[in-house]
Parts: C-alpha cells; structure tokens; sequence
C-alpha cells in the first residue's frame, strides 16, 4: 500500500504573520503538500508554496517534476505565493492547476491578473514550466489514482473543500469555511429573524459537510476564530475551532488539524485553542491538533 503523507507549509489566514509570536505556529498562508506514494498534490498557493518550491527544487535536482495544484479559491491569501514556486521556473516541470470559477471572474483570469503588470514582473505566459490552468467543471473527479470529491463551502464568493481519497484513507481540505447552523443561531440570539427554512437549509448544509467529512483519517479545518471572538464576526466566513471540532465528532473523523489560524493569534492562543478542542473531544475517538508549518503526518 502506498504511503500517504501530509506536510503543512503555510497554516494562516487572512494575511502572512511574521514575526516571534508567531515563529513556533508559523506565519505563512495557506499551502499543503499531500504525496500518495510518488505523487503529489498541493492543495492552496499562499506564501508557505515558496517554502515547498524551494524543497522540491532540493529533492528533484536534475530530474523532471509533475504534480497538481488544487485551489480552493483565489483570494490573496490562498494563492499570492504563486509567483514565488520555483517550479513553474523550470522547463523541464509539469504543473497541473486546477480551481473553479469566481464570484465575477473566470478561475484562469484570475490566475493570470495577479501575474500581469503592475502587480508582477513575469506574466503566467513567460513561465518556462509546462502549465496546464484548467476550471473544474465537475465536483467529482481524479487527480491521477486518487479519486477527489470538491463541495461548495460557505465563504464569501467562491471556495471549495476537497475530499481525497488516498490508500491510508480520506485526506480533507476545509480552509475557509463557516458551519450554518452556528452561524443562524448566533443571528437569531442577536434578535434577527431566522425564519424556519432557513434554519431547515442550513442544517442540510451542514449535514452535507459531515458527509464531506464523514469516516476522514484527516481533517484540516477552519479554525479562525475562538468561541469567543465568533459571534462578532458572523458571515465574514469562518468557522470557530470549538465548532469544527464538534463537527468532525460527528462525522467520526480520526484526525482534525486546526488550521486557517488567525493572524493576530500567537503561538500561546493558538496552544490555547487547541487545548480547549482537545478538551471537547476527550472521550470520543477524534484527535485534535495544531496545523503547525513544517508538521507531516504520516500514514
């Protein structure tokens, strides 16, 4: 059976977070690397792809390299480290890119603006390496062995979460994401009117991400937000850790990984809210962790 391998390279959100209060957790954005055996998919291309370009420039000295990109959506902070994989330097790479429309523009439009003029020296079209851009039309499809099921997920404009299924078992990706039952009851506790069907709909999405979700050996969820600060942001898109976490109980998934961390959270109040998470998942079977840059999790 192949080896499935997990490594974080970017865990924040919103905005890179630099710095010594945040060196421990790390401060880049969103970017994890899944290999299953010889292949590799990155899921998300914030700040922390750099780090992963550089290391497979490292591994794939004088030997070509193909892998996937999949982008959840193409806010900054899930694809401004883009410019910056080394990869897409060399002739010789095959990178396959792959995403679903935006809100108001086309997937690939996107894609190539943030590399045009003023914004970046070298256009998309001057990249050496084989680049395949691709919109998904389609939310159940393959990435080579690995059979991939992508949900629509509640955030502003566009996103998607993927499920991947790999040999050691399902491997999936919520990074931006706001769970809507939570966020209809907090509404309605303020005093908004939350009529029943829309209650009846947000329970149903909810139960379609448990679903998502349901049996995964690793989750890497949104955990933006603490229980506390979540009610002052209702519909900005984020799930708070206490939620996620409940949420991947009830889909008995084996392993959750905090992730999307906000990026006025410090190494303690990350620690913080994962101790809170593993408090409210003592006794059910679900382990509940940190995603932290440069953690693998191997299986």
């Amino acid at each position: 059976m192949s080896e499935t391998k997990v490594q974080f390279w970017g865990v924040r959100g919103s905005i890179p977070a630099p710095g010594p209060l945040t060196a421990g957790v790390g401060g880049n954005t969103s970017c994890v690397e899944l290999r299953v055996g010889e292949q590799i998919i990155v899921l998300d291309a914030g700040t922390g792809i750099r780090g992963l370009g550089l290391s497979l420039e490292r591994e794939f000295a004088g030997r070509a390299l193909e892998l996937t990109l999949l982008i959840s959506h193409t806010h900054w902070d899930h694809i401004q480290g883009f410019p910056f994989f080394k990869p897409v330097y060399n002739p010789e790479n095959r990178v396959h890119i792959r995403g679903y429309e935006g809100a108001r523009s086309p997937f690939s439009a996107v894609m190539l603006a943030q590399m045009e003029s003023p914004y970046f020296p070298v256009e998309m079209k001057q990249l050496p390496a084989n680049i395949d851009l691709l919109e998904l039309q389609e939310f159940d499809f393959a990435v080579e062995s690995c059979a991939v099921k992508a949900r629509l997920l509640n955030h502003p404009g566009v996103c998607a979460g993927y499920r991947i299924e790999t040999p050691g078992g399902a491997v999936v990706y919520l990074p931006d994401n706001e769970p809507q039952v939570r966020m209809r009851e907090i509404q309605k506790a303020a005093g908004l009117e939350v009529s029943e069907d829309t209650m009846v709909r947000a329970q149903k999405c909810d139960a379609a991400l448990i679903d998502l979700m349901r049996g995964a050996r690793v989750v890497i969820g949104d955990s933006h937000y603490t229980p506390e600060e979540y009610p002052k942001h209702v519909g900005w898109g984020h799930s708070d850790a206490e939620t996620v976490t409940r949420l991947a109980m009830e889909a008995g998934v084996e392993e959750l990984y905090l992730f999307h961390h906000h990026p006025e959270h410090d190494d303690q109040q990350v620690a913080s809210k994962t101790m809170h998470c593993q408090q409210v998942a003592e006794g059910s079977g679900l382990r509940v962790e940190a995603a932290v840059e440069g953690l693998s999790v191997v299986f």
